[in-house]
């Protein structure tokens, strides 16, 4: 318990005070809520014996100080007083578990936005080996089940834990007898649903794992929608999808079930329990009836609150442990970006149990007005014993084109993923002006424009797509006009009703191929990087597209730094200088005349 403790409060971060503060107010709520309960019993003695009233010491000082007319008079004093009592806690009840509402979806909307500021701020590495429905079903799901599964559940069963030892001691001041039987009774409820407590886990985890499938599915069916209906997969998916929601809904529906027990087993141990206790007493102890229904008062008064309390208890045990695999999964992944953050360079802080992203701290801007420079730059990926590229070293100047060539698997793309800094060298570095671009990676980046093949757009209008992450009210039209003039989108912004402001579509499904990576290049221009990396951004374009886009690019030969991976030789004919590469080592370079003796060693 101590370990799943442990965890529960490093997930929730910089919360744990708070939470804290919650327990004693609910704690605070339920032990009112235990001696308004313990209160009837004495009231109902008082008003049923009377003459009793003097046999109390307290109850005597009170009649006497506050000099009441009659007894009478005494027990209405006596019942006001308790009303009064129970409605002061019934407020105080509510306003502490309206305070744990809202602190409780506080922290579970709190801990969305951290777990995405941390899948934002990890490095790229990460990616190599997660997919997004894993990402996603940690977000919308396993947060959920965090809060639902572990946050209220110990909460409640703290709380209700303060009641039920209350009431029993209560109990057992009334009659040893009587907490014996309850003991006999409920403890081996609870060593039941302890013992049932992996085959929650279980059921969670199998719930989990059906739900990242079925994301996986949507993903999949609907992302790749044109060749979902080319291929006419679509009974596939659909089967699958049936599978894998039927797992989840299995699952899911085994654990209300056994959510329901601890309400069915409590009540039938309640009937159980006063039939021995009738028989007990009349039979074996031969006790008188008034002193029988004094104990069933006491302990019809106690179940009021001891019932509903040990069986929320119960239910909170198989709560918390099918809630143990979304925790095991979110401290995983919340200790794994601590971890990347010790492992690198990269300025990533973790302050009060929150990941800073880079964009929150203090940037000073990188100057580049010389040169990049890649001094025996070599990686390797995680879990590779093999060099990706080896020794690279060169220097592009400020202004030039350069292009990277080779065959599949030669390392082009390694080696930009390295010179854009989402991969950390392995060995040597890459200095700028002759700073290494390792102590501030985000200032590096920010002067970088990334142009890959297949373009990422929103599903919103032009105008959001090229000031992507901006603010609708912070967009700067002038910047806006500038780079769709330098991208050449201009003529087709015109010939559009609504302008800047028509929609794309999902994923720029209403724009052809040539005129999404103009966006995208206005999107770079947009943002002022002084530099442009084109990984194959025109291969799957056809030659009259192409050469659109290659004359957008080449308008900004000279004002931009330009680097280009590419496998056709107009898109790299203009370029200054062009590295032939093979299997991690540039073999070759030089001018298109020099490095390009046939076209084959593009293929």
């Amino acid at each position: 318990m101590l370990k799943y403790l442990s965890k529960f409060f490093f997930v929730l971060g910089e919360d744990k005070k708070k939470f804290v503060l919650l327990i004693l107010v609910f704690t605070s709520a339920s032990i009112l809520e235990a001696i308004g309960i313990s209160f009837i019993a004495p009231f109902l003695w008082l008003a049923s014996n009377s003459s009793s009233l003097h046999q109390s010491p307290l109850l005597n000082w009170i009649y006497i100080t506050l000099n009441f007319s009659s007894k009478d008079y005494f027990i209405v004093f006596c019942g006001l007083a308790l009303i009064s009592f129970f409605c002061l806690k019934s407020l105080l009840y509510f306003q502490a578990q309206s305070y744990i509402n809202r602190f409780s979806f506080t922290s579970y909307g709190r801990l969305i936005s951290r777990l995405l500021r941390a899948y934002l701020s990890v490095p790229y590495t990460f990616y190599l080996s997660r997919d997004t429905a894993g990402l996603i079903k940690n977000i919308i799901l396993e947060t959920q089940n965090f809060c639902y599964m572990s946050m209220l559940p110990i909460l409640e069963s703290t709380s209700n834990s303060i009641s039920i030892i209350i009431l029993l001691l209560l109990l057992a001041k009334t009659d040893i007898l009587l907490l014996v039987i309850i003991f006999s009774i409920i403890l081996p409820t609870f060593l039941l649903f302890y013992q049932l407590r992996s085959k929650a886990r279980k059921w969670g985890q199998e719930e989990s794992e059906a739900y990242h499938n079925m994301i996986r599915t949507i993903n999949h069916s609907l992302g790749g929608i044109k060749e979902t209906y080319m291929i006419g997969c679509q009974p596939y998916f659909i089967n699958y999808m049936d599978m894998q929601a039927k797992q989840h809904l299995v699952a899911k529906s085994k654990f209300s079930n056994l959510g329901i027990l601890p309400r069915i087993i409590l009540e039938t141990l309640l009937v159980v329990f006063l039939v021995l206790i009738i028989l007990v007493y009349q039979i074996f102890l031969k006790e008188n009836s008034q002193n029988l229904i004094s104990v069933l008062s006491i302990f019809a008064v106690a179940s009021i609150r001891l019932m509903p309390a040990m069986s929320q208890t119960l239910a909170a045990i198989g709560q918390l442990q099918k809630g143990s695999y979304a925790l095991d999964m979110l401290y995983s992944d919340l200790k794994n970006v601590s971890s990347y953050k010790i492992k690198s360079d990269r300025p990533y802080q973790m302050l009060s149990g929150n990941l800073q992203t880079p964009a929150q701290l203090i940037q000073e801007p990188m100057s580049f007005t010389e040169s990049i420079e890649l001094k025996n730059v070599s990686y390797s990926y995680p879990n590779s014993d093999n060099l990706a590229i080896e020794k690279i070293s060169l220097t592009i100047k400020r202004g030039e084109s350069v292009a990277f060539i080779g065959k599949s698997g030669s390392g082009k793309t390694t080696l930009v993923d390295v010179i854009l800094g989402l991969l950390e060298a392995t060995k040597g570095e890459i200095l700028v002006d002759g700073i290494s671009i390792c102590k501030n990676i985000r200032a590096w980046q920010n002067i970088i424009g990334y142009i890959p093949q297949s373009v990422f757009l929103v599903d919103d209008t032009i105008e959001k797509n090229i000031a992507f992450g901006v603010p609708e009210n912070e967009i700067n039209y002038e910047k806006l006009k500038r780079a769709i003039h330098s991208a050449q989108l201009a003529e087709l912004i015109e010939q559009l009703p609504d302008g800047v402001k028509t929609a794309v579509g999902e994923r720029g499904i209403r724009l052809s191929g040539g005129q999404r990576q103009r966006i995208c290049i206005a999107r770079v221009l947009y943002h002022e990087r002084d530099i442009l990396v084109l990984d194959e951004a025109t291969a799957a374009l056809d030659t009259e597209t192409e050469s659109q886009v290659t004359d957008a690019i080449n308008a900004l030969a000279g004002e931009k730094t330009i680097i280009i991976i590419a496998h056709r030789l107009s898109t790299i004919k203009n370029c200054d200088r062009i590295y032939l590469m093979n299997q991690g080592y540039i073999i070759k370079s030089g001018s298109s005349n020099e490095v390009l003796t046939e076209e084959s060693v593009l293929t």
